[in-house]
């Protein structure tokens, strides 16, 4: 490759990245779309291979999709609300023992003071409005119609995310055969083969990823909901959601699950069981479930992990995040090629210009 075409192919790296920069605040449903295609086309394949052309494929596929976004809101709905509800009647317990044993007891041990002259208002407040929070879908709904323009967006992300991703996972093939097309002959097995790299490390890890998110979230529930905690769905799922962040699942879980404990004012004891809900979770995450649905061989480091977040997260803002960590994935293959590129160049091998070894 030219010094020319190298500084093009920076230029038009550079380029695409300001551009994406500048349209993230509309990239969300395209992404979404994307990543559901991604995920779907291994399904349409299948049943192309079973005598289905590429569209009824794709719209049966499409129908499952659709069944599983209505039904698990529509399952799930009236279960968040009774979580919610609970909630609000813990809250005033929870706010009583912060106000008067643990931040008092802060104040003594580090001489320090926390101004509590509203706690009471705010208990009372808590405890006089939990009931309403069973108009809070009907308080949502009515504040959408209200706000024109926020009800216009939400239904057109609403209509778009379903139609691109349709069109998107119909013609999937032919953008893949299309990108080949423009790659150069000279490297074409190089961006093949590290494409081919990619596609396991994206695939293993979108779809192992979710699993073990579900798995997790399915044990710290259960776990949970037998040890006697009102709260155990929204503890769990939560915890469960959030652990694709290495430990920020059993930090969270585990500190949400000990102050429903306080609030319910029931025995210390399910500390116990909470810790160990947590810690069996964490444990079968790290040697079990990861290992065995994502796979080591593309595991990024923790560090890595929330870098890549936080960096997402602040250059592209909510596309940033989705984006983070399949991006860092395919960084992490390409790193891993360039490291070899460079274990075998003369810089690293310190070879003279005439095939000599350097001496030793």
């Amino acid at each position: 490759m030219t010094q020319s075409n190298k500084w093009l192919m920076m230029v038009g790296i550079i380029a695409c990245g300001f551009l994406v920069y500048l349209l993230s605040p509309i990239l969300a449903p395209f992404i979404l779309a994307a990543i559901l295609s991604y995920l779907g086309d291994p399904l349409v394949d299948r049943l192309e291979r079973k005598m289905f052309n590429r569209t009824t494929g794709t719209a049966l596929v499409m129908v499952c999709f659709g069944i599983l976004i209505v039904l698990i809101p529509l399952l799930l709905l009236p279960i968040i609300q009774k979580q919610i509800e609970a909630l609000f009647r813990l809250l005033p317990d929870a706010l009583d023992w912060l106000t008067t044993a643990l931040l008092p007891w802060i104040e003594e041990k580090f001489n320090v003071e926390f101004p509590l002259n509203n706690s009471n208002a705010i208990k009372q407040l808590l405890t006089s409005h939990w009931h309403q929070t069973s108009g809070v879908l009907a308080t949502t709904a009515n504040y959408f119609t209200q706000s024109g323009l926020a009800l216009a967006g939400t239904l057109a992300s609403l209509v778009l995310v379903p139609v691109v991703t349709f069109y998107l996972m119909r013609d999937w093939d032919h953008f893949i055969a299309a990108l080949h097309d423009l790659i150069p002959r000279h490297i074409e097995t190089t961006v093949v083969n590290l494409a081919k790299q990619s596609d396991e490390v994206l695939g293993a890890f979108l779809k192992g990823q979710l699993t073990v998110m579900l798995c997790l979230s399915l044990i710290y529930t259960t776990g949970l909901w037998l040890a006697g905690i009102e709260l155990a769905l929204a503890i769990g799922t939560l915890a469960g959601l959030v652990s694709f962040v290495p430990y920020l699942g059993v930090i969270v879980g585990f500190g949400l699950g000990i102050l429903a404990v306080i609030a319910q004012g029931t025995d210390l004891l399910q500390l116990v069981f909470v810790l160990a809900i947590f810690g069996f979770g964490q444990v079968l995450e790290g040697l079990v479930l990861t290992p065995l649905l994502v796979g080591d061989r593309i595991r990024l480091h923790p560090v890595t992990v929330i870098f890549s977040i936080l960096a997402g997260g602040h250059l592209f803002g909510f596309v940033g995040v989705l984006l983070a960590l399949p991006v860092a994935a395919v960084v992490a293959v390409l790193i891993r090629h360039a490291r070899n590129q460079y274990r075998e160049s003369t810089l690293y091998r310190g070879q003279t210009s005439d095939n000599q070894q350097r001496p030793e």
